[in-house]
């Protein structure tokens, strides 16, 4: 019996890997963490070596966080639960404040996962560049000593 972090190859370790990312906002470095799971340097190495389509399983399960990531997304920005907390005034009455510490973290959280998304599956999450050609002055481009035959 094997002791020890797993570093030979298995289909079924690989498609518990790919399953996390695909379905959680973890990691690689996170999932691998636990002891029955192979090191993050292992996982790299078998990616390398792409065994049983590995690589393009994985690759996969990236662009399926980034629609996971988005769904999170969602949810963190209409969790309003712990946005205000009470404070006691002098004067002895209560009022409502915003708790900038949850807020400010929800919108770190939000950004995060805005900007990992976008980088995993940029051509949907990422943003638009266009590019546009303008002559002098902002009128047509004016072309010249061109033949055309």
């Amino acid at each position: 019996m094997q002791t020890g972090r797993p570093e030979i190859y298995s289909p079924e370790i690989a498609n518990r890997i790919c399953h996390e990312i695909a379905t959680t906002s973890k990691s690689l470095r996170t999932i691998c963490l636990p002891d029955e799971m192979p090191s993050v340097g292992t996982v790299l190495k078998w990616l390398k070596e792409d065994k049983d389509g590995f690589l393009a399983q994985y690759e996969l399960s990236k662009q399926e966080q980034a629609d996971y990531l988005i769904e999170e997304m969602i949810d963190i920005a209409d969790d309003g639960s712990n946005d205000f907390m009470t404070i006691t005034g002098k004067g002895g009455q209560d009022y409502e404040v915003e708790n900038k510490e949850v807020t400010s973290r929800s919108r770190l959280r939000v950004d995060t996962r805005k900007w990992i998304a976008s980088k995993l599956k940029p051509k949907k999450y990422g943003d638009k560049v266009t590019q546009e050609i303008t002559g002098a002055d902002g009128g047509p481009v004016q072309i010249t000593g061109m033949q055309i035959t």
